[in-house]
């Protein structure tokens, strides 16, 4: 592993023991750009959850767009 990719996971580490929960680092990350492959390896789980949680944090916002 290079330097790089060393300071990467780092903080990737250190934004998910910043945040709350899971989904807020999901959601931090790929605002940065990560895809969810990226996430899920840096975060240590699987694409299908970086894809679930995206689509149910799409459609909370949706839904509270609605309601203002």
């Amino acid at each position: 592993m290079d330097t790089q990719e060393e300071i990467v996971r780092l903080l990737a580490l250190e934004l998910r023991l910043m945040l709350p929960n899971q989904t807020e680092a999901i959601r931090q990350l790929n605002r940065q750009g990560f895809g969810p492959s990226r996430i899920a390896e840096l975060l240590g789980t699987t694409s299908n959850t970086v894809n679930v949680t995206l689509q149910q944090a799409k459609a909370g916002l949706k839904k509270r767009s609605k309601e203002a």
